[in-house]
Parts: C-alpha cells; sequence; structure tokens
C-alpha cells in the first residue's frame, strides 16, 4: 500500500460529503422567495463555499490518485477541479448580475435567479452521482 491511498480515501470521502452536504443544504435555499438582494447574496455565497471546498479537495485527491498510480482517477479529480471552478467563476459571476437586477415588483430577474439556483443544484446532483460511480468502480479495481 502506498501514502497515495490513504490520501485518495480521504479527499475522495471529503468530496463525497462535501457535494451531499451542499446538495441537502442548498435544496432548502429553494423556499427562499429570492425576491430581495440579500437571498441572492446568500445563496451565491453558499455557492461560492462549496466551489472552494470542493475545489481543494479535488487538488487533494488528484495528487493522492497520482501518488497512488490510478492516472484515470487523477484525471477525474482534475476535471472535478476545474469544473467548480469554471462554475465558480463564470455561473456565480451570472448570479451576482442576476441577483444585482432583483427587485420585489420584477419577477424575471427572480425567475432567473430561481432556474440558476435549480441548475446549480442539478450539476451538484451529476457530481455526486459521478463520484458514486467512480467509487464504486475504484473498489471494483483494488
Amino acid at each position: 500500500m502506498t501514502w497515495g491511498m490513504y490520501g485518495a480515501f480521504i479527499f475522495t470521502v471529503a468530496l463525497l460529503v462535501f457535494t451531499a452536504y451542499f446538495l441537502l443544504g442548498g435544496l432548502p435555499l429553494l423556499v427562499l422567495k429570492h425576491d430581495v438582494p440579500l437571498d441572492a447574496r446568500f445563496v451565491r455565497s453558499f455557492f461560492n463555499v462549496y466551489y472552494k471546498v470542493t475545489f481543494w479537495a479535488a487538488v487533494g485527491a488528484a495528487l493522492s490518485y497520482a501518488l497512488w498510480g490510478r492516472v484515470a482517477f487523477a484525471i477525474g479529480a482534475v476535471g472535478i477541479a476545474i469544473l467548480v471552478t469554471v462554475l465558480r467563476k463564470h455561473f456565480l459571476d451570472a448570479m451576482e448580475e442576476v441577483g444585482a437586477r432583483i427587485e420585489g415588483s420584477d419577477a424575471e430577474p427572480i425567475r432567473r435567479f430561481r432556474r440558476m439556483h435549480g441548475t446549480a443544484l442539478l450539476i451538484n446532483v451529476a457530481l455526486l452521482a459521478v463520484l458514486v460511480w467512480g467509487t464504486i468502480r475504484l473498489s471494483q479495481s483494488v
């Protein structure tokens, strides 16, 4: 056994926990009316924290998988790090732009922001599915 295996285990569990936690934490936020800019800032901050912790867990997983000699899994973890970096930059910027236009009487920005919030949660579901699938594949190869 190599040290990379232990790191891979720890960082993979961290990725699973972070993704599940933020998915379950983000679902109740959909009940917010999103009719004031403060709601939008809170939701955006919530996803900002998620993308940051997921980035660092994915980097740790990539390095650990590389040390362990599991190149395909290292590449997958790098892919997750790239995905959350792109989402953090572009998706959160778009959320901020739409959130700044939210006023109580204008329904269009509210509708767009709710759709963006839902999309972020769907991306979380997809990422969680990929992580579970990868974990099952990994367990079959060990």
